[in-house]
């Protein structure tokens, strides 16, 4: 009886939320019914459609979500469901195109009830979007050139104490945790000029925990994914404050000058009243970056891994490409200029991209009413692109299923039909500094091993972010 009682305490308050936003979301809608909206389904009320979304995730099919329903509705544009926001799916490249060139215009970025919930310092203003921008500048003028030359030597460095410590005393190694634990050593250093393995781990460790449940349904219950991922980021909203506090002491003190990075221009940033932002939004923005980074990188190292053991031709192109390079070199470091040079390297990470993409898509916000496709679309509602409905579609990638690293030859794919890295004033503003990251760690690793995947029908999961159901244990080979 006790356990029945319990229960109907916990079930109860969520059945009666959900038939409230269920009686809110209708009379809020109800204008729109003569309207013609989209064509589309909505789903359950509350969940929607993000838990049939979750189920072709978890095959490792994302794109057969998005592609039933462009069959089913509409080829440009569908209404669905998603993380309990009603939402309007723009399709193909015109639509990608379509928002990306719209920005500010007819649409505005936009985040989930999840990430507010998680990050909830980012809004402290008031104002979400207007404080994300502002960071997004920051992080834009913090990796411009003249950084980036000089992140190429510190990632090298650290890739090779990577391989050092983590693979070459291994003949057998999991590549997805360690891809994990590289990037975000990575991250620490050149976000936080952080290199302490115990500060490190202790960052990292609930924030596998975030990672894993910030992108799940937003019911903030004990034991739920987004509760868990709720209470992660406090922990290391926690120790982040902790070294910020640290970080001013130093500076107020003008001690001996610190590495100029993130945390140093997050700290010194002011608005335009001379403002300064709160330790608790440094906070927020730092771990904002920190999960825009880290996934993102350590899944796409995982999966070159995985095609280059799969593809041997492949693997002997790239292995012949990062050996010339270093044969044309004096010293063995690597530049700016060496990873220029990884055309090939870099033509294999984008087909990896384009086949999983390690981002699902991105939110934006109608900020006006507008016809898009002869269908109408009401302010507030939200609008979604996605990777998936271009990535493997046949128009713009003939044979998609098909790994081919030549399609980036010459002028490469249709404009807006490659979006791993968005488009337009939103393009991902940490483009290069990934692309260094991974070109510099898969350099290092092929020339000093080759490898065989221990289970070859090992399946991809999608959650939200790609990963190997296993790991992905390889057995090394390394180079006599």
């Amino acid at each position: 009886m006790d356990l029945l009682l319990l229960c109907m305490l916990i079930i109860l308050p969520i059945l009666s939320y959900i038939a409230l936003k269920f009686l809110f979301h209708n009379s809020k809608t109800s204008k729109h019914n003569n309207a013609n909206l989209p064509p589309g389904s909505t789903g359950w009320p509350l969940i929607g459609e993000t838990m049939k979304l979750g189920m072709f995730g978890r095959l490792g099919i994302p794109e057969s979500f998005y592609k039933e329903r462009m069959k089913k509705y509409s080829p440009q544009v569908f209404k669905t469901s998603l993380i309990g926001e009603k939402t309007v799916v723009f399709c193909g490249a015109a639509g990608n195109k379509f928002l990306y060139s719209n920005e500010n215009k007819l649409v505005s970025m936009f985040f989930p009830v999840n990430l507010s919930k998680v990050l909830p310092h980012l809004g402290e203003v008031n104002n979400v979007s207007e404080v994300t921008y502002k960071a997004r500048n920051l992080l834009v003028n913090f990796l411009k050139h003249e950084y980036l030359q000089d992140c190429v030597k510190i990632v090298d460095e650290l890739a090779r104490k990577h391989l050092d410590s983590k693979w070459d005393s291994q003949k057998e190694v999991k590549a997805l945790p360690l891809a994990k634990e590289f990037a975000f050593e990575v991250a620490c250093k050149l976000f936080l000029s952080i290199d302490d393995p115990s500060i490190i781990q202790g960052i990292a460790k609930p924030f596998h925990v975030l990672t894993a449940g910030i992108y799940s349904i937003p019911v903030n219950l004990p034991g739920t994914a987004f509760n868990k991922a709720i209470k992660a980021a406090s922990l290391i909203r926690e120790k982040l404050l902790r070294i910020i506090k640290e970080r001013k002491e130093h500076m107020m003190a003008e001690k001996s000058p610190w590495s100029h990075d993130l945390l140093w221009d997050l700290i010194l940033v002011a608005d335009d009243d001379g403002k300064l932002l709160s330790e608790l939004e440094i906070a927020d923005d730092t771990l904002a970056f920190l999960l825009a980074s880290q996934d993102a990188i350590s899944t796409t190292i995982t999966l070159i891994v995985k095609s280059l053991a799969e593809f041997h031709q492949v693997y002997q192109e790239v292995l012949k490409e990062q050996n010339s390079i270093v044969q044309e070199k004096e010293s063995s470091e690597l530049n700016w200029k060496d990873v220029q040079k990884m055309k090939y390297l870099w033509n294999v990470a984008s087909e990896v991209m384009r086949l999983m993409p390690p981002s699902q898509g991105g939110f934006r916000e109608a900020l006006v009413d507008f016809s898009y496709s002869g269908f109408f679309n009401p302010k507030g509602w939200k609008l979604y692109w996605t990777p998936h409905t271009t990535h493997k579609d046949p128009q713009y990638f003939p044979e998609p299923e098909k790994f081919d690293p030549s399609r980036y030859d010459g002028a490469g794919p249709v404009p807006y039909s490659y979006v791993t890295f968005g488009g337009g004033p939103r393009m991902c503003p940490a483009k290069d500094f990934a692309r260094i990251i991974i070109l510099v760690f898969v350099h290092n690793l092929v020339r000093r091993f080759h490898w065989e995947k221990l289970l070859p029908n090992e399946k991809i999961l999608v959650q939200p972010i790609p990963i190997m159901a296993s790991g992905l244990p390889v057995r090394l080979h390394p180079h006599i």
